[in-house]
């Protein structure tokens, strides 16, 4: 998990500095790698293609072919495998891409990373899929390659003013849903403790991350975080569904339904898919603030807070713990984030006006389309990786500890996002 954090890092400045290189060497050459396909209604898909390139698929092909190929080779993957996988898994995003462009689509306002997500679970339960292919969908780094990306169009006054308020809510989430869910687990339904600490660390933090991490800390056995993770999955995608509906359904403001996103989902995954549902970049950054910057950051500290109580009263031992385990488990592509963030921030800086409004229009604005276009990936992985069958086998004691969180996270982060800090999150990006 942790290589993974590392080559996304270094995927997304290279993507960064090779479309800055682009910039100054030739600016028009910018647009050879943005896909367009153009909407299209009833069976007249020839509509979609009116202006394609072809030389733009193969060289976007080509420019993320050789990231992830690279990184999978770092990884241990085996690397034919890995290419027929990423081949398979780019044909089907440019499959989501067409589909999203179809009038009856964007009526029923069904943004790509839904559709991916949909796609996804129906290739998964209804076929069986190839075992090299299912071997090597690594979800991890697609996400957190995209969420490093997506520093480069945060500006660093954004963070410094928005990383208050969006940590603030994310603190006081992230303990009452880990505390609520821990208790129904090991109180109400007596679960170990263990167990319960890996249920309520994928529920309050950083989902499947956390779960695994926290419960290595805690010294859960490997059955409990495979159905920590399994739960964790189950309701996450169902709140990719739920909490947009929701927040169209309210008319809530963007920023505020991105931030009521963010506490209340319990994977970066589900709810980027969840945010890009809405359609509105503010909700896209709002819920990045608060769930990946607010809530992900606690990963570390829970980790070594349940490794010390696991050695210390659980199991009694006289096992001594070391400090590093907090920067061994801190999330290190949060790092790239702000890192990109800052470093975009600067180039920008030095940039004259022209020049600026020039980069932002064109080399920033195809960031965010490469960062969309990886998430589109992800959230095909995660739906190829989301088996019914399996979900239906664990127990139901794990299942309404959670649920019971849920009905308790549900309402306090809509209470956060819509009165508390309300103010700040209807004003977010709008100037």
């Amino acid at each position: 998990m942790k290589n993974e954090d590392i080559l996304s890092l270094f995927i997304g400045f290279f993507l960064f500095f090779f479309l800055c290189l682009v910039f100054f060497l030739n600016i028009s050459s910018l647009e050879l790698f943005s896909l367009r396909l153009s909407s299209w209604q009833d069976l007249n898909i020839k509509q979609a293609f009116k202006d394609f390139n072809p030389l733009s698929f193969l060289l976007l092909y080509l420019l993320l072919a050789l990231c992830f190929l690279s990184a999978a080779k770092v990884l241990g993957y085996e690397f034919k495998s890995f290419f027929y996988s990423f081949s398979i898994l780019f044909f089907l995003f440019f499959i989501v891409l067409l589909l999203s462009k179809h009038a009856f689509i964007k009526n029923m306002q069904l943004e790509s990373a839904l559709i991916a997500l949909l796609l996804g679970i129906f290739l998964r339960n209804l076929f069986k899929l190839p075992s090299f292919f299912k071997n090597s969908l690594s979800t991890e780094l697609y996400i957190k390659t995209g969420i490093v990306i997506m520093g480069a169009s945060f500006s660093l006054n954004l963070m410094l003013e928005a990383s208050f308020v969006a940590i603030l809510q994310a603190c006081i989430v992230s303990i009452i849903s880990f505390i609520c869910i821990y208790f129904f687990a090991s109180r109400l339904f007596k679960l170990e403790k263990p167990f319960s600490a890996t249920l309520a660390a994928g529920g309050s933090i950083c989902g499947v991350s956390a779960a695994i991490v926290v419960g290595n800390a805690c010294k859960a056995k490997k059955e409990h975080i495979s159905a920590s993770i399994s739960i964790v999955v189950f309701f996450a995608l169902i709140m990719v569904f739920i909490l947009p509906f929701f927040s169209k359904f309210l008319n809530l403001d963007a920023g505020v339904a991105g931030a009521f996103i963010g506490t209340s989902e319990f994977a970066d995954s589900a709810g980027l898919a969840a945010a890009q549902a809405l359609g509105d970049e503010r909700a896209v950054a709002a819920f990045t603030l608060v769930k990946v910057v607010g809530r992900d950051m606690f990963i570390g500290i829970w980790a070594i807070l349940f490794s010390f109580i696991s050695i210390s009263m659980w199991e009694k031992s006289k096992e001594k713990i070391n400090a590093k385990m907090l920067v061994k488990s801190f999330p290190k592509f949060i790092l790239g984030f702000f890192a990109l963030c800052i470093l975009s921030t600067l180039f920008l800086h030095f940039l004259k006006d022209e020049s600026k409004i020039l980069f932002e229009k064109e080399s920033l604005a195809l960031m965010k389309e490469l960062r969309n276009h990886i998430f589109s990936i992800g959230f095909l992985c995660i739906g190829l990786s989301t088996s019914f069958k399996e979900l239906l086998r664990l127990s139901y004691k794990p299942f309404l500890a959670f649920f019971m969180g849920v009905l308790i996270n549900l309402p306090l982060g809509f209470v956060l996002s819509n009165y508390v800090f309300v103010d700040f999150w209807e004003n977010f990006l709008k100037n």
